[in-house]
């Protein structure tokens, strides 16, 4: 089963990759020390990368104070092919920098106090709960996954800048590789993503499936 299907039978695994993978988080940004200032990802350093990832929490949080009265975006992947553009654009770098610079004097314990309050949030939840986000209304259990996406993904971009492991645990790394799969479907890369990952070639330079 995909999650493209949409399917909610699978919500105690995809909260339980929210929570594993925000501990992750967690894990590597305690390593930091006092490099935030530290070259990171593109034109972000440390402290916007670090930023960046925080919203991976904090759009939960806000995106469920705004209760969406229908299902405008029916899946996962149908969320990544609605906000490309957005994503693309210029103000993500900017909210990165703003979201890094909201953390304030100690990043490491901000991010603990926004997860003390997003993971019991979502932990009392069932997954069916519509909340409006950027691309529509959507199930939470539909929105979720793409928030563990952006904490695998961001996090270990975070571990490759400091120079500490990079591999995230088990059951977040899945889900998020589920949706590697599926985008690959999805945007019709299968091909392409399978030769290249079974050492038959490389990626094409500048290859994204988001």
């Amino acid at each position: 089963m995909t999650l493209a299907s949409s399917a909610h039978g699978d919500w105690e695994n995809r909260l339980a990759a929210f929570v594993d993978a925000t501990r992750w988080y967690q894990e590597v940004l305690a390593q930091v020390g006092d490099r935030w200032s530290a070259p990171a990802l593109g034109e972000w350093d440390v402290r916007a990368l670090a930023g960046h990832t925080s919203r991976s929490l904090l759009t939960v949080e806000a995106y469920l104070g705004h209760p969406a009265a229908a299902v405008d975006v029916d899946s996962t992947v149908d969320y990544y092919v609605a906000t490309r553009q957005i994503a693309a654009g210029p103000d993500v770098a900017q909210r990165g920098r703003d979201a890094g610079q909201a953390l304030g004097d100690d990043p490491v314990a901000a991010v603990a106090k926004i997860a003390s309050r997003v993971l019991p949030l979502v932990a009392g939840l069932t997954g069916t709960e519509l909340l409006t986000t950027i691309a529509g209304g959507m199930r939470l259990g539909d929105y979720l996954p793409t928030r563990v996406f952006e904490l695998v993904v961001h996090t270990a971009d975070l571990a490759v800048a400091l120079g500490v492991a990079a591999e995230p645990p088990p059951v977040p790394a899945a889900l998020a590789l589920q949706l590697v799969s599926d985008l690959a479907i999805a945007g019709g890369h299968a091909a392409t993503v399978l030769l290249a990952t079974t050492g038959r070639g490389g990626l094409p330079s500048g290859f994204t499936l988001l």
